[in-house]
């Protein structure tokens, strides 16, 4: 089937190896950066949201206005908002951006960056709240009666909303977490589950997994997987290339040791890079998790390294595992997503293109 490519965009230029340039809210780098993934044939962008970034729904709703085709994945936090609210928040918003927003919920990997929110709940609990909020949420998008809802998190009596979603039956639901209770929440809401950029072995048994829960409830998900490629005319450029990317990390990271804190992320996924990085900085040939490794395992930081024909094949095998999403961001944001709509991407559609038809000419011959 045909992959997904999704990219990200910021309210601001920064990346591991940028200091942030401009305003914490710059209009115009929005609008150029959600227009440059336009135009460099992305089918999605992602807006992340950290406790102290701007407003992610907003965001999207500026970038969608500023483009036509490409669509979202607005990154929202269960436990602020009540969910009735947001139902119709984002039922709304899909309406004003023609269809063209899903979700990814976040439940919280940090207890520090939850905190910051008053959110005080312990790891396992957060999830057992995300449980509840996207079973209302997924309530008031598709019952046309008011309903009583009584549930550890949330009580509601006669919820209803005027407004539904304009894709049917609900805004997409895109999911991520690595721990048991994340994943028994993916099996049972996600329509897409989010891994991180691991390598081929954990990645597989993360797939089997979702797939086991999802069984559980007689559902179907579909996989998205992260990657920070870095390409170059030739291999040895490439990695030249990620020797430099990795030396401005490191002076980056002194300088904001202290607002972010020492030490790695709390997450399960956090710790799966970190135990992918611990085994090299090269596993499976092209992933490279030196970044994971130097930042603790914060967020999506792994690459696939080499020319693009190798960063394709690379993410080829991943698509064997039935992983049919890519999320790739580059560590230069704007100047990456153009150069991968230039060099990467073409070759990843043509690449699945040639493999699906490959595999239907082989369904072809035993049928035959």
């Amino acid at each position: 089937m045909p992959v997904q490519i999704i990219g990200m965009i910021q309210p601001h230029e920064v990346s591991e190896t940028v200091s942030r340039k401009g305003p914490v809210v710059d209009p115009a780098y929005v609008r150029t950066f959600a227009q440059a993934h336009e135009y460099a044939g992305f089918d999605r962008v992602l807006v992340p949201a950290s406790s102290t970034s701007p407003d992610t729904l907003l965001t999207v709703a500026y970038a969608a206005a500023a483009t036509q085709k490409v669509k979202f994945l607005l990154a929202h936090r269960p436990g602020f908002v009540a969910p009735t609210l947001a139902a119709r928040q984002l039922a709304t918003l899909d309406h004003y951006t023609n269809g063209r927003v899903a979700v990814h919920y976040i439940s919280g990997g940090s207890d520090v960056d939850q905190q910051r929110d008053g959110d005080f709940l312990s790891h396992d609990e957060r999830y057992a709240r995300t449980d509840e909020y996207l079973t209302i949420l997924r309530r008031v998008w598709t019952e046309t009666k008011p309903f009583d809802h009584e549930g550890k998190y949330y009580q509601v009596k006669g919820a209803v909303s005027e407004v539904k979603p304009l894709q049917q039956p609900i805004v997409p639901i895109f999911f991520g977490g690595a721990s048991e209770p994340a994943l028994e929440v993916a099996g049972k809401h996600a329509d897409v589950y989010a891994l991180w950029g691991e390598s081929l072995a954990q990645s597989e048994d993360l797939v089997r997994r979702v797939r086991a829960q999802a069984a559980k409830h007689g559902r179907k998900v579909e996989f998205s997987v992260s990657f920070r490629p870095i390409i170059a005319e030739t291999e040895e450029l490439a990695w030249e290339k990620a020797a430099q990317i990795l030396e401005a990390t490191q002076k980056q990271q002194v300088q904001i040791a202290h607002s972010r804190g020492a030490g790695p992320q709390q997450s399960e996924g956090a710790r799966r890079l970190l135990a992918d990085a611990a085994k090299g900085d090269r596993v499976d040939e092209r992933l490279w998790t030196a970044i994971a490794r130097e930042t603790g395992g914060r967020s999506n930081s792994t690459s696939l390294v080499g020319t693009p024909e190798q960063v394709a094949d690379a993410l080829l095998k991943y698509y064997d595992l039935g992983i049919t999403t890519f999320l790739i961001r580059g560590f230069d944001p704007l100047l990456d997503t153009i150069e991968y709509g230039r060099e990467l991407i073409p070759l990843i559609r043509q690449k699945v293109a040639e493999r699906d038809a490959l595999k239907a000419a082989s369904t072809e011959r035993k049928a035959a």
